[in-house]
């Protein structure tokens, strides 16, 4: 996933973050030495054609990213050709696994062992047989993600090239999505003359934009509410133990609302907006909220409170499978940095306090960072996942698989490797 290029020697990037409520585009361009990302445009469109992940009307899609990128497009005066899209959805599901090599094999002779330490090569063959699971045929392999390396009885090694052992293993964490999923979505955007450089698990960008190196080593997870999923992944010693998705969001809190008020979805959407509390109990007893009324109906209103109740039973409903979730991690430690959330359904009003309630740990909202010219302009944590996209080619720990050559020689086996082993660590 190498930066595109304008052709002025300006190295322009560019994410998709295709989500159920909102569509963002944005541009980045990295400085010559490649290690800062300026924003240079950002585009926003309602969505209505992706429902959890799955393409629900395709035609009204692909005219809401074409929206989304024309606006950023006006305002970074660049013309896209090249994107990494986000993807979520009911149908990703993540696992942990292990694999391992012998090292120092025989030359021939009985008995000599010829010992030489890790290199490239070995990490590579470790990686693949790690990945090497039984799916089904209608699923591939999304994400492989580093977590450790053990050597001999060494554990916990996050680079063991240069050690010397008789035995390497590796540990991972594999995401698997729908194989038919991928191609939908991919399709979408291909249809509008751009090449996709990568499908990125929403909470993996958005993590690479709001967790601080410190989060990732001490444990923490991040909670991504979005409108109609929740997307979760857990840190700890600077790698991936969990990640998962949750298949409820903010809309069911917006559809509550219209049923229990007997009121349309985009009023319900207002009052949310407007007057609602993920705590009920910090909301206000006396305020009347005035219900919209056909003509002919009689004028209704209902305490602010009232509508906070249903927001809070719906949240506390969301965080006990977000508990759930955690506890699936393989983790023994407690996670020193709690909770940090993303996502548009972080915005919501009093959230931080019903979270630690419930949660009984630290929670922080996760504004974007790590990329400059986003103040004012994309400062909110509905943006975090798209601007993780910007930072994906620079920053991913993903092993990419790709055939290795016959015997040419190291440096040609490695210049063929998409994602060197620098970019694993």
């Amino acid at each position: 996933m190498n930066p595109i290029s304008n052709g002025q020697d300006q190295h322009i990037i560019s994410g998709l973050d295709i989500g159920s409520d909102i569509i963002t585009c944005v541009i980045g361009q990295t400085n010559e030495k490649r290690t800062k990302i300026k924003l240079l445009g950002i585009g926003s469109v309602s969505s209505s054609g992706i429902r959890r992940g799955s393409i629900v009307h395709r035609d009204l899609l692909i005219e809401q990213i074409e929206a989304s990128m024309n606006e950023a497009e006006t305002m970074a005066s660049v013309k896209i050709t090249k994107s990494i899209l986000s993807i979520t959805g009911d149908h990703i599901r993540s696992l942990n696994t292990q694999a391992a090599i012998a090292l120092n094999r025989g030359n021939g002779s009985p008995g000599i062992l010829i010992e030489r330490p890790i290199d490239e090569r070995d990490i590579y063959q470790v990686l693949d047989l790690a990945q090497a699971v039984s799916l089904p045929v209608d699923r591939d392999i999304l994400h492989t993600l580093p977590q450790e390396y053990l050597v001999d009885t060494i554990e916990e090694i996050k680079n063991p090239i240069g050690m010397t052992g008789r035995r390497l293993e590796g540990r991972v964490h594999l995401v698997t999505a729908a194989t038919t999923a991928m191609n939908n979505l991919v399709n979408c955007v291909e249809e509008l003359g751009v090449m996709i450089e990568g499908l990125v698990f929403q909470p993996l960008a958005a993590g690479l934009s709001v967790l601080t190196e410190d989060e990732k080593e001490l444990g923490v997870t991040l909670v991504e509410i979005g409108a109609s999923t929740t997307n979760i992944a857990v840190y700890h010693g600077k790698s991936i133990r969990h990640s998962a998705v949750i298949p409820l969001g903010t809309s069911s809190v917006t559809n509550d609302i219209a049923v229990m008020l007997q009121i349309g979805v985009k009023e319900a959407e207002e009052i949310k907006i407007k007057y609602a509390s993920a705590k009920s109990s910090m909301s206000s007893e006396k305020l009347e909220i005035d219900l919209p009324a056909k003509e002919g109906q009689l004028k209704r209103s209902i305490p602010e409170q009232e509508v906070s109740r249903y927001v809070e039973a719906r949240m506390q409903e969301i965080f006990q499978m977000v508990i759930h979730e955690i506890s699936r991690a393989d983790i023994k430690e407690p996670l020193t940095y709690g909770i940090v959330l993303t996502g548009g359904g972080a915005r919501l009003r009093n959230i931080i306090a019903l979270a630690e309630d419930i949660l009984n740990v630290k929670v922080r909202i996760g504004n974007p960072e790590n990329i400059e010219g986003i103040t004012d302009i994309a400062e909110n944590p509905n943006f975090a996942t798209a601007l993780g996209l910007l930072l994906w080619p620079f920053m991913a720990t993903d092993h990419v698989r790709i055939s290795k050559p016959l015997n040419i020689g190291i440096k040609g086996i490695f210049e063929k490797i998409r994602h060197t082993i620098e970019d694993l660590f």
